[in-house]
């Protein structure tokens, strides 16, 4: 049984990976943290402050702006 190929965004990521050396949760992590909140000035941030292409930053933006913010994390018992 083979895997199903990402489809949208997703397919970009191994590429992305692949290609600036961080995984896509630490982009998704910049992305949240940055005072920007519109689309294509997020895209324009990550390609001339972190040297993305266009493509590749477009499909981090999208897939950050559909996931929401960011889970918390569940604090236990003390």
């Amino acid at each position: 049984m083979t895997a199903t190929p990402a489809k949208g965004p997703a397919s970009y990521f191994p590429a992305i990976e692949k290609k600036y050396g961080r995984p896509v949760r630490d982009w998704e992590d910049l992305i949240r943290a940055s005072p920007l909140t519109r689309h294509m000035e997020l895209v324009t941030w990550l390609k001339t402050e972190h040297g993305l292409g266009h493509g590749h930053a477009n499909a981090l933006v999208a897939h950050t702006a559909k996931q929401g913010p960011a889970p918390r994390p569940k604090i236990t018992g003390q």
